[in-house]
């Protein structure tokens, strides 16, 4: 006969055992990440920073030739850009990592 601490053992290692499965079908379907999935992303971030940065350079230097100011549109835009790019990055950072952690959170039930 089992007791009942055997018994919460056992049914304990099942619900690990069950999870750890869940997590690798969960991981067969969705694939393997490779090392230039990672590249990718950083890529991906970068490109969120210096495209807007760009555009208010290139704004910027257009603006001073056209309508000149005691200030730099081009610094000023060039600021702006880099300021919009980073917190365009940030939001899509935040949003992969909530994405992560709902995936954690659904392997852990």
């Amino acid at each position: 006969m089992m007791g009942t601490e055997e018994k919460k053992d056992t049914s304990k290692l099942g619900r690990e055992v069950g999870a750890q499965e869940d997590r690798k079908l969960k991981a067969r379907r969705k694939g393997r990440r490779s090392v230039w999935f990672g590249i990718g992303m950083f890529g991906l971030v970068g490109w969120s920073i210096a495209i807007p940065t760009l555009l208010g350079a290139a704004l910027g230097i257009w603006m001073d030739a056209h309508y000149p100011q005691r200030f730099s549109w081009t610094l000023t835009l060039l600021i702006t850009g880099v300021a919009a790019g980073c917190l365009n990055a940030w939001f899509w950072i935040d949003k992969e990592r909530q994405e992560i952690q709902k995936e954690l959170e659904e392997n852990d039930e």
